[in-house]
């Protein structure tokens, strides 16, 4: 087995090649992604590597780029759009969701639209507005649409390359203060399928759920949970829609305690959604109310306010010792 380790974003960068070496019919689209390789740095040297017919720069026009993509998939290529970062995706919102995520079903499923939208998305990198955003209950919201999120670089360097190779559009959440933590990329094996949640800790006193970065703040604050004396068991949902609920709810009926926490605003999230579905199917397993952490229901604050506004891992832990109380 090849291993190595390296940052998520040069997993993406792996993944994206790979998928591009796999399949000529792939191509990438956005904003400064050619020379520069992207404010981020995901598709540096692709490029020169591939051509700029097949790695294009684009204006500054995300509808334009969404909308050039759509026609592109219906040529028959696999396009993959950067959005350069999370609050810019709205200019294609109507793109996304009135064309991209229909088209299919309006034809009755003989069209398919392989297109694959990568939004870096979340806090925690001191940017300013319109740079830290979690907009993904949108999309989520969205019917037509797949949505995922990898919080590890093994599981961003499989899941490109099975967002790429779905036949329906996959808006991809990349979590963006994650894009220089290191991990071990298995180069020959493969990652969990592209849609399945995953045990990342095991634990038998309360569940906590979460995606992308958030996964990362679960897993501190089960250490010091346990440093506590409580036992908590961490699960990566990985695929926001669909969301495999298969672990989480073994997990909650084994636990009977459930914490989800996100840095999106609460209100009508993706953590309302899981926490509603896991109280309807695990009812009787349960020993105390879902519980949910999160950011406030406020646009997201100045960088320097970011702190307070992002749950971290006492956050999480208050939340584990309230439903311990119940």
């Amino acid at each position: 087995m090849t291993i190595e380790t390296m940052p998520l974003a040069k997993a993406l960068n792996a993944g994206l090649r790979k998928a591009m070496q796999d399949d000529p019919r792939v191509m990438l689209m956005g904003e400064d992604i050619g020379p520069l390789g992207g404010v981020f740095r995901v598709t540096e040297h692709l490029q020169a590597e591939f051509g700029d017919r097949r790695v294009l720069d684009t204006p500054l026009a995300e509808s334009g780029i969404v909308g050039t993509a759509i026609g592109l998939a219906m040529a028959g290529f696999r396009p993959v759009c950067e959005i350069q970062f999370d609050g810019f995706v709205f200019p294609a919102f109507d793109q996304i969701t009135t064309q991209l995520a229909k088209l299919t079903n309006r034809h009755e499923g003989s069209l398919s639209l392989p297109v694959v939208i990568r939004i870096p998305y979340g806090g925690h990198i001191g940017a300013i507005e319109h740079h830290q955003e979690s907009p993904e209950a949108y999309f989520t919201h969205t019917p037509g649409l797949r949505v995922v999120s990898p919080s590890t670089p093994n599981d961003a360097y499989w899941m490109i390359q099975e967002a790429i190779a779905s036949n329906d559009p996959v808006i991809f959440f990349e979590p963006k203060s994650k894009y220089w933590q290191k991990g071990e990329v298995e180069l020959d094996a493969s990652a969990a399928p592209l849609h399945a949640t995953r045990v990342v800790r095991r634990g038998t006193d309360v569940t906590l759920v979460g995606h992308g970065a958030m996964v990362t703040t679960l897993l501190q604050a089960a250490a010091l949970a346990e440093a506590e004396g409580t036992s908590c068991e961490v699960i990566d949902v990985r695929s926001l829609s669909p969301v495999d609920y298969g672990p989480i709810l073994d997990s909650v009926r084994s636990t009977g305690r459930m914490v989800y926490a996100q840095e999106a605003p609460q209100h009508t999230s993706l953590g309302s959604e899981i926490a509603a579905t896991v109280m309807e199917r695990a009812f009787y397993a349960l020993e105390a109310p879902v519980l949910r952490v999160s950011g406030f229901d406020t646009p997201f604050p100045p960088a320097k306010l970011e702190g307070p506004y992002l749950p971290d891992a006492d956050r999480v832990l208050e939340a584990v010792d309230r439903s311990l109380a119940y």
